[in-house]
Formats: C-alpha cells, sequence, structure tokens
C-alpha cells in the first residue's frame, strides 16, 4: 500500500508563494512513475475538492479553475516525490492540503478516481 506524506504548508501573506511535496513510500521499483497524483484540499466548512493531478510519467495535467496560472503540479519520479507549486495566493486558498494516489495511472479532479490519500497539510493565507 502506498502512503505519503506532504509537507510545506505553513502561514503566509496574500500574494506570496509556497511550495508542497509530497512523498511516497511502499512503492515498489519503477512503480511510482505508473501512478497518476493529485492534490486536493479542503477548507473549513467546505468539502474536499481537487486542486490539480497529473497523470503517469509526468503526462497530462489539469487544474481547478480558480488556481489555473497560479499553481503548477509536477512530479520527480526518481525520488518518488509530487509537487505543487503555489504563485500569487490568495485568502481564499486557506485550506488543508491533501496529497492523493490513483494507481490506475490516469485520474481527473474527482475524489472517487484517487485510491490512497495523505494526512495532509495546513496552508493559512492572510489577506
Amino acid at each position: 500500500q502506498v502512503q505519503l506524506v506532504e509537507s510545506g504548508g505553513g502561514l503566509v501573506q496574500a500574494g506570496a508563494s509556497l511550495r508542497l511535496s509530497c512523498a511516497a513510500s511502499g512503492t515498489s521499483e519503477d512503480t511510482f512513475s505508473d501512478y497518476a497524483l493529485g492534490w486536493f484540499r479542503q477548507a473549513p466548512g467546505k468539502e474536499r475538492e481537487g486542486v490539480a493531478w497529473i497523470a503517469r510519467m509526468s503526462g497530462r495535467t489539469d487544474y481547478a479553475d480558480s488556481v489555473k496560472g497560479r499553481f503548477t503540479i509536477s512530479r520527480d519520479n526518481a525520488k518518488d516525490l509530487v509537487y505543487l507549486q503555489m504563485n500569487s495566493l490568495r485568502p481564499e486558498d486557506t485550506a488543508v492540503y491533501y496529497c492523493a494516489v490513483s494507481i490506475a495511472g490516469f485520474a481527473t479532479l474527482i475524489e472517487d478516481d484517487f485510491d490512497g490519500w495523505g494526512q495532509g497539510t495546513q496552508v493559512t493565507v492572510s489577506s
């Protein structure tokens, strides 16, 4: 079973940048690159929503409209890492951010497409 651990969250001012990282473990050799990976977030009192995902082998990416042009998802298959670069942060980006894995290698921004989840990392953007 794949384990995911997020890091990089914190408290920043509006307009700042953060880079989240997600480390995967429990994968056999060469299989991390076969997985699709995603980032989701959940703000207080709201449902969890998809932010971005990247297909296997650093293929196709997709983003929620609210983050297009500001966030970039990427992966390092040699290190079993996935990143979320977040620029021009806004107070409405405040949430717990979760990393997710899809064994199938392809997904959308829907939770049901993903098989495993990290514990989350808090991002707080002050105005």
